[in-house]
């Protein structure tokens, strides 16, 4: 019996070392919420760790990733780490329990490696950016310390010596420190995220302070035509909520427009500017329609959108600050684009500053631009995919060259320039489907921006290609609807797509994957028809 008895205790010391390490990781990662309320909320480990992972994950990870989880990909990751960081607890527990200082002492290692992944991020401030993972990492070794010894002490009763035995541990004592440290925590991590939350209140007060003027330069109303009533396609104009987002920002950056500063240097450029946003909405802005599409986006995929943008054409500050493109004599060909997060995005200077509608953005469907959207700015260049031209939440614009310096995604061998391809989708009816036989309307969407479409054409199982109705086009710059009249007969069909762009160009069968520089191929989708 005592054998049994004796081995039961040591399951419920195991346990409750066990819990121990969790309350200690829970008291570190609470802890360095508060603290990074007074450094920044990006300094938080979670979010440096997460930032860390991402800038290191390789390209077919994060187009796996995206293809399997979607805009949910950056929770899944901090999902990920907070489990990893509970087993890690849950194994420091149990160590400390045969080794107390060797599993604090593993609690600060832990910290240690927040901290580096900290302050080693694009966007870190220096050193102080790796207080938040350190103090957290010293409270919860300090805790797990104190914890493990309520489970290793032996309990003392007066007028008795001392209780030798395993179930002679200081139960009370540590039932009393441990809900005293989870309460302690719970509180440190509702103070930090409040904290946290009110360093955001002055980017949205700048936000709903915004007014967007009238653009000296007005889009053109958008055709009748351009919008197909077809049940099953997506609206012309996606809407802000719906539009698709693509970065790396574990937090959104909440940045306040009135602090906000942008520079532009570099080589070729014979005065430094700098802007304000209020200096961008005394500028005569433009107002155009774009198109936009990630390069993640697979054959078919949904990640492309469009909107109504208003801004400042890039060319005419570009101009102002004396740089020319290569093809004029200009000393750099690349724009490099930079985040307030730390992203950096390569751009061609002749790209930018041929005619085209690159702008820096400031509205997005008549409203100032959303957080997640790249709030007070962000930059677009139509026909280009966004990973080289469309850099929310901007601050820095250098000129330099391809050959000196590598762009983040380039640097993760993605291509250096990266024109959109000609692409088109079916969105109705959907994959394996089951429409009746009769007239079934098959529609979708064609896009090959600053070309345009020409054509769209559908093929039903092996036969001929068969010419769809377009709808009208707005500008080259937009996407393009089709529809096309089906008779459909009993049975499986398998239904293809291809487009044509504005110069001739037919949509390339051959199909390839994301990486390096976007997917190519005819969308297909199997439908049984009743």
């Amino acid at each position: 019996m005592t054998t049994v008895r004796i081995t039961r205790t040591a399951l419920t010391r195991g346990t409750l070392a066990a819990l121990s390490g969790l309350l200690a990781g829970f008291a570190a990662l609470t802890v360095a919420e508060l603290v990074s309320a007074a450094v920044r909320p990006e300094a938080s480990p979670v979010t440096a760790v997460g930032g860390a992972a991402i800038d290191r994950t390789p390209a077919g990870v994060k187009d796996f990733a995206i293809r399997n989880f979607g805009e949910n990909d950056k929770l899944v990751l901090q999902l990920g780490i907070v489990v990893t960081l509970a087993l890690f607890a849950l194994a420091v527990g149990l160590l400390a329990l045969r080794h107390r200082r060797t599993g604090s002492a593993a609690v600060l290692a832990f910290g240690v490696v927040g901290a580096a992944s900290a302050v080693s991020r694009p966007d870190s401030t220096g050193i102080v950016d790796g207080l938040p993972s350190l103090v957290g990492a010293v409270a919860g070794a300090v805790l797990l310390y104190v914890l493990i010894g309520r489970l290793t002490r032996p309990r003392r009763v007066p007028g008795e010596e001392e209780q030798e035995s395993e179930g002679g541990w200081d139960r009370r004592g540590f039932l009393i420190a441990a809900t005293a440290a989870a309460a302690a925590s719970t509180v440190a991590g509702a103070v930090g995220r409040t904290l946290n939350g009110r360093s955001a209140q002055d980017a949205v007060a700048s936000r709903e302070a915004a007014r967007l003027p009238a653009p000296a330069s007005p889009a053109k109303p958008i055709p009748a035509g351009a919008q197909l009533r077809v049940p099953g396609l997506p609206p012309f104009t996606t809407p802000n909520s719906k539009f698709y987002r693509v970065d790396t920002a574990l937090v959104v950056p909440k940045v306040d427009a009135d602090s906000w500063r942008l520079r532009i240097h570099g080589k070729g450029v014979r005065r430094d500017l700098e802007f304000t946003y209020q200096d961008l909405l005394d500028r005569p802005l433009i107002e155009r329609e774009i198109t936009l599409c990630c390069v993640s986006n697979e054959v078919g995929g949904p990640y492309i959108g469009h909107a109504r943008w208003i801004g400042v054409r890039l060319a005419d500050l570009l101009k102002e600050a004396g740089v020319k493109p290569p093809s004029r004599g200009g000393k750099a060909d690349q724009i490099i684009a930079r985040s307030v997060d730390g992203m950096t995005l390569g751009t061609p200077v002749e790209d930018v500053m041929d005619g085209r509608d690159a702008m820096l953005a400031v509205g997005m469907n008549g409203e100032p631009l959303p957080f997640v959207h790249g709030f007070p700015v962000r930059m677009l260049v139509p026909g280009l995919y966004g990973y080289v031209s469309a850099c929310k939440w901007i601050e820095d614009i250098e000129l330099t060259t391809f050959d000196d310096y590598d762009a983040y995604w380039v640097k993760r061998k993605w291509a250096r320039k990266a024109p959109i391809k000609t692409q088109s989708r079916i969105d109705t009816p959907k994959p394996f489907g089951r429409p009746e036989a009769g007239t079934v309307m098959v529609a979708g969407v064609a896009w090959a921006q600053h070309r345009g479409i020409e054509k769209v054409e559908i093929r039903v199982d092996d036969g001929p290609w068969r010419p769809a109705q377009l709808a009208e086009q707005d500008t080259v710059d937009t996407w393009r609807q089709w529809s096309y009249p089906w008779k459909a007969t009993p049975g499986g069909h398998t239904l293809t797509v291809r487009a044509t762009d504005g110069t001739g160009e037919v949509q390339t069968e051959k199909r390839t994957k994301t990486v390096p520089d976007g997917a190519s191929g005819w969308h297909s989708v199997v439908v049984t028809v009743d």
